[in-house]
C-alpha cells in the first residue's frame, strides 16, 4: 500500500547499526505488515511462544499466535487502505527484551471513514519485543485511542 510508515527520527539500515536501531527495524516491519495487510508478513514478525497478546484501540485483548492470526486476517478483509505516519518514537533495550513507544496518527478507508473517503485518528502504541535466534520478535502490541478532550492542552498544541 505504501512504502511503510512514516517515523520521525527512524534510522536507516547501515553497517554497525546498534542493537536500538535493530528493534526500530522490526517496529517498521510490524507496520509495514500491517500497512500492506500481508499476512504472511504479520505471522513473521509475531512470537510465536509463549503467549502473544495484541490489543487495538477500544477493543479486547487478543492472546495466543492462532487466535491473533484470525483477528488480523478479519482486519486486513475489512481494511481497504491503512497508512500509519509514527511520531514520538522511543526505544528502550534491556537484554532480551525491548520496547517502542510511539504515537500512531493513522489515515484509512473503510469502516467508520466518510464515503468515498478516508478516516483520521491517533492511538499511542507500546510494542514490546523479544530477542530470538531468528531475531527480535513482537511479543506485545497495546495501542490506546488519543481522545480529543477540547480542553486547554490542545488548544495550545
Amino acid at each position: 500500500m505504501t512504502d511503510g510508515p512514516r517515523q520521525e527520527g527512524a534510522p536507516k539500515r547501515q553497517a554497525g547499526a546498534t542493537v536500538q536501531d535493530v528493534v526500530l527495524n522490526a517496529n517498521t516491519a510490524f507496520y509495514n505488515a500491517f500497512e500492506a495487510g500481508d499476512l504472511d508478513l504479520m505471522a513473521a514478525v509475531w512470537l510465536p511462544e509463549p503467549d502473544p497478546v495484541c490489543i487495538h484501540p477500544g477493543n479486547a485483548a487478543i492472546s495466543g499466535y492462532a487466535e491473533m492470526m484470525r483477528a488480523w486476517a478479519m482486519i486486513f478483509a475489512n481494511t481497504p487502505y491503512i497508512q500509519f505516519f509514527l511520531t514520538d518514537v522511543q526505544v528502550r533495550v534491556d537484554e532480551d527484551v525491548a520496547y517502542v513507544t510511539c504515537t500512531e496518527n493513522v489515515l484509512s478507508s473503510g469502516e467508520g471513514a466518510p464515503e468515498d473517503g478516508f478516516a483520521g485518528g491517533k492511538a499511542l502504541a507500546t510494542n514490546v519485543f523479544r530477542r530470538t535466534s531468528s531475531g527480535w520478535r513482537l511479543w506485545i502490541h497495546h495501542a490506546s485511542p488519543v481522545l480529543s478532550s477540547g480542553g486547554r492542552q490542545e488548544e495550545a498544541e
